[in-house]
C-alpha cells in the first residue's frame, strides 16, 4: 500500500499475480498428484488381485498333479493294470493342469495371469513416480507462494527471486509428473 490511501502499488500488484500464478500451478500439481496418487492404488488392488488368482491356479494346478502322480504310483509296478476309467480321470486331470499353466482364450492361464500382474506393477510404480513429483512440485509451489507473500510484506527482492525459482522448480517436476513420471529417479 502507498500513501495509506488504499492504493496497490505496481511492485506489489505483480506479486499478487505471481502469487495467482502459483496457486492455479499448485492446484493442477495437487489434481495430478491426487490422480496418480488414484492410479497407484488401483493398479495395486488389481495386481494383487491377479497375484491371488495366480496363486489359486498354481495350487489348483499342483494338486491335480499331485493327484495324478499319486494314482499313477499305486500303479507303476503293480502286476495289475490301471482301470479305464481311472486312467481316464488322470488323464482330464492332467490335461486340466496343462490347461491352467496357459489359458491365451480367457486370458486366465498361470502365465497371462503373470503377464497382466506384472503389467498393472508396472502401472502401479509409473503412478507412485508421477505421485512423488508431483509432491515435490506441490511443496516447491507452496513454498514459493510464502516467499512471495514475505516479499510483498517486506520489499526484499531476493525473496521473490527465490520464490520464482522455486515456482519454475515446481512446474518442472509438475511437468515430468505428467508427461515423463519415470525419467528423474528420486
Amino acid at each position: 500500500m502507498s500513501g495509506g490511501h488504499g492504493h496497490v502499488d505496481g511492485s506489489n500488484k505483480k506479486v499478487a499475480l505471481l502469487v495467482a500464478i502459483l496457486a492455479a500451478l499448485l492446484a493442477l500439481s495437487e489434481m495430478g498428484g491426487k490422480s496418480a496418487q488414484t492410479e497407484a492404488l488401483g493398479s495395486h488392488i488389481e495386481a494383487s488381485n491377479l497375484w491371488s488368482f495366480f496363486q489359486a491356479k498354481t495350487i489348483r494346478q499342483t494338486t491335480l498333479r499331485t493327484a495324478a502322480d499319486s494314482v499313477d504310483a499305486q500303479f507303476k509296478d503293480s502286476a495289475q493294470p490301471m482301470p479305464a476309467g481311472l486312467k481316464a480321470q488322470v488323464d482330464t486331470w492332467r490335461r486340466t493342469a496343462q490347461r491352467y499353466e496357459s489359458e491365451p482364450e480367457t486370458n486366465e492361464g498361470r502365465k497371462e495371469l503373470m503377464a497382466r500382474a506384472k503389467a498393472r506393477e508396472q502401472v502401479r510404480e509409473k503412478s507412485l513416480a508421477a505421485y512423488h513429483l508431483f509432491e515435490f512440485g506441490s511443496a516447491a509451489f507452496q513454498l514459493a507462494i510464502v516467499l512471495a507473500g514475505a516479499a510483498a510484506l517486506t520489499a526484499v527482492t531476493w525473496l521473490l527471486f527465490l520464490s520464482g525459482g522455486l515456482g519454475v522448480l515446481g512446474a518442472i517436476f509438475t511437468f515430468f509428473g505428467y508427461f515423463a513420471p519415470t525419467l528423474i529417479h528420486l
